[in-house]
């Protein structure tokens, strides 16, 4: 069979870099016009390991190929440094980046671990800061971390390297959908990639398009491109809880909150790097311990809401729906859950549910459904988190 498959495996991308890394080699013995694509294939190793070393070496190499002034000629350039396409990084590592874990430090009695993917573009870098306040805000919470990379825009040999068997929950810090990015979407692979994990997928991101301080200022938030690329097709993979977490400073800073955040450096400020922004990474760090913690919970102990559509409200829309079965749907989910060893006790019939969420003591209480539990309005009032932020958008409570 020599066609092959339509669609990129999870290794593809590895037998990509293993064929430029070998081409060089052969074609070094091969005189004429063969050098000039031995220096493509070159070049294209500088590039992809995109470090620092590597990018300055590349520029040598060119110049003293096809430079034209004699005296540039011939000028010396170290080869290509290889660094592993799949691996792990974390700040403290000597060198930064590991392929073994167990070379990863690991905070004392802690209580689950979490699989953070990264862009390796970003690591070879050196621009971290936003990963870095991730990892930290993690370990701070007693929470393990795997920070994985794997070249390109696929993160599947991370997760079937690092992430099996060993993590709690996985937190996507690229920015772009599983397999492919923005350009090429693979959402299957993605889905039968996350349902072999089997753990809670959340999706953050940097913002690519606009300052931090322009995205605080925006009314609309992310825009329409942004939007598509870091919200829609994650969530389409199957990816939860979208939050921006980083981003780039104007000169100024930011002013979205009370820590006025600037550049942390001179350096960061000139070449633009990214920076965290410390208080959503808190609020996702927070997110994702419990749902890490919750993944390792007896599954009878947990406990789940379920959220019926109901609108227009008061009209006697709840659990209605254009098309689709609600209370089956609800019925069936109830089952599932079940025999999945949650503590309930479905109903015997869609109808039997139907009756017991709209009618039971709904007409006493003048209300379109069942009424479970009242609660006093200076309860909402005194146990509602982040109220004053709440009032001051939408006016004070009731």
């Amino acid at each position: 069979k020599m066609r092959g498959s339509k669609s990129p495996s999870a290794n593809s991308g590895q037998k990509q870099m293993a064929l430029l890394r070998r081409l060089p080699k052969i074609l070094r013995w091969i005189p004429g016009k063969a050098q000039d694509m031995r220096a493509w294939f070159l070049s294209m190793q500088y590039w992809l390991g995109a470090s620092d070393d590597n990018l300055e070496a590349m520029v040598r190499f060119l110049v003293g190929r096809y430079a034209t002034k004699h005296s540039w000629k011939g000028a010396s350039a170290a080869a290509p440094v290889d660094y592993p396409d799949v691996g792990l990084y974390h700040p403290t590592l000597r060198g930064r980046i590991t392929t073994d874990a167990r070379d990863m430090p690991r905070p004392k009695g802690a209580t689950a671990t979490v699989g953070l993917l990264m862009l390796r573009s970003y690591i070879l870098a050196a621009d971290t800061g936003h990963y870095d306040a991730v990892i930290k805000a993690f370990e701070a919470k007693g929470i393990a971390v795997l920070p994985a990379f794997a070249g390109g825009l696929d993160g599947r040999p991370a997760i079937d390297a690092y992430f099996k068997g060993r993590v709690d929950a996985m937190v996507s810090l690229t920015g772009f959908s599983l397999v492919g990015g923005p350009a090429y979407n693979d959402s299957p692979a993605a889905v039968a990639a996350l349902t072999a994990l089997d753990v809670p997928y959340v999706a953050a991101h940097p913002l690519e398009f606009q300052s931090l301080r322009q995205w605080q200022a925006a009314s609309g938030g992310l825009g329409p491109v942004e939007t598509t690329m870091l919200i829609a097709l994650p969530e389409i993979d199957g990816a939860t809880n979208p939050t921006v977490f980083a981003g780039r400073h104007d000169p100024e800073g930011c002013n979205g909150c009370g820590r006025n955040c600037k550049p942390a450096t001179v350096e960061a400020a000139e070449t633009r790097a990214m920076s965290p922004c410390p208080e959503r990474i808190e609020a996702l760090a927070d997110k994702v311990a419990r749902l890490a913690r919750l993944h390792r919970s007896a599954t009878a102990t947990r406990r789940l809401a379920i959220v019926l559509y109901g609108f227009p409200p008061n009209a006697g829309a709840a659990g209605t729906a254009a098309y689709l079965g609600v209370f089956e749907s609800l019925f069936n989910t109830m089952h599932a859950l079940k025999a999945d060893g949650y503590d309930l006790t479905p109903p015997d019939s869609v109808d039997a549910l139907r009756e017991a969420v709209l009618k039971g003591n709904a007409a006493r209480h003048g209300q379109p459904a069942n009424v479970h539990t009242t609660v006093p309005a200076a309860e909402i009032v005194a146990k509602t988190p982040w109220l004053a932020e709440v009032e001051a958008a939408w006016g004070p409570a009731p």
